[in-house]
């Protein structure tokens, strides 16, 4: 018991020798720092704008906007369908009538011959459905359009929202594995001494087997975490575009 109790001290006492001199990190322990911890996520700010720049829904949004806009001037110069010029040419023999009245008789002249005769006009048309449904047409066409560009801004509006999820959860699980990866790297050091005092007959099996124990849990626990921030991490680069 005295011996497990001295064990407990001195562990305590180095423990509590590391958080005050702040001279144990990640590198000195036996479990080096994993590179995860070493990334540095860009902005904020920047990961939402390249997302809203290259999310394919978005663009997609966009497209439809530029389609409705389109229709609308269209619809706005429909009318003009109903306006022309019309020309026609012909080229073949023609018999040409033609009557000389000198006041005392009429010469009746009968000529046939090649010409090259043509003809052009302007015409203007306005049928009665297009006059009464004409204004309905047009705000149609603005309500859809408007419809287009509100859902853009709620396409925008939900990727904005996604990466500031994506992106604290990214960092939260960061955070995560470096607190799991310092309770492995103790716990190893933990099971150094536990070994050493094992070997020299100063502590049970049972206290061997318990420490043991408790270091393969924190080694699950942080390839867990490791595996959590991954994810959470080329998630929020799918959505962003690029990679950190």
């Amino acid at each position: 018991m005295k011996k497990i109790l001295l064990y407990r001290f001195i562990l305590a006492a180095f423990l509590l020798f590391s958080q005050i001199t702040g001279a144990q990190t990640l590198d000195t322990l036996t479990v080096p720092a994993p590179a995860e911890l070493g990334i540095v996520f860009p902005p904020l700010k920047d990961v939402i704008d390249s997302a809203i720049k290259y999310h394919p829904m978005v663009q997609y949004r966009k497209l439809e906007v530029e389609v409705k806009e389109n229709n609308m001037q269209s619809q706005k110069n429909y009318w003009l369908r109903n306006m022309g010029v019309q020309a026609d040419s012909r080229y073949g023999t023609f018999d040409n009538f033609s009557s000389n009245d000198n006041g005392q008789s009429t010469t009746l002249l009968n000529t046939t011959n090649k010409q090259f005769n043509y003809g052009v006009g302007v015409y203007f048309k306005f049928p009665l459905v297009d006059m009464l449904n004409r204004k309905n047409q047009v705000n149609q066409a603005k309500r859809e359009m408007e419809q287009a560009r509100q859902l853009s801004e709620v396409q925008i509006t939900e990727i904005r929202q996604m990466v500031i999820k994506f992106y604290n959860d990214a960092l939260l699980k960061q955070r995560l594995l470096q607190i799991k990866s310092q309770a492995m790297g103790n716990g190893r050091v933990n099971m150094e001494m536990v070994e050493k005092e094992f070997r020299n007959g100063q502590i049970p099996v049972s206290e061997y087997v318990r420490i043991s124990d408790i270091v393969s849990r924190s080694e699950s626990e942080y390839e867990q975490a490791k595996s959590d921030f991954l994810t959470s991490k080329q998630l929020l680069e799918e959505i962003a575009g690029f990679r950190f």
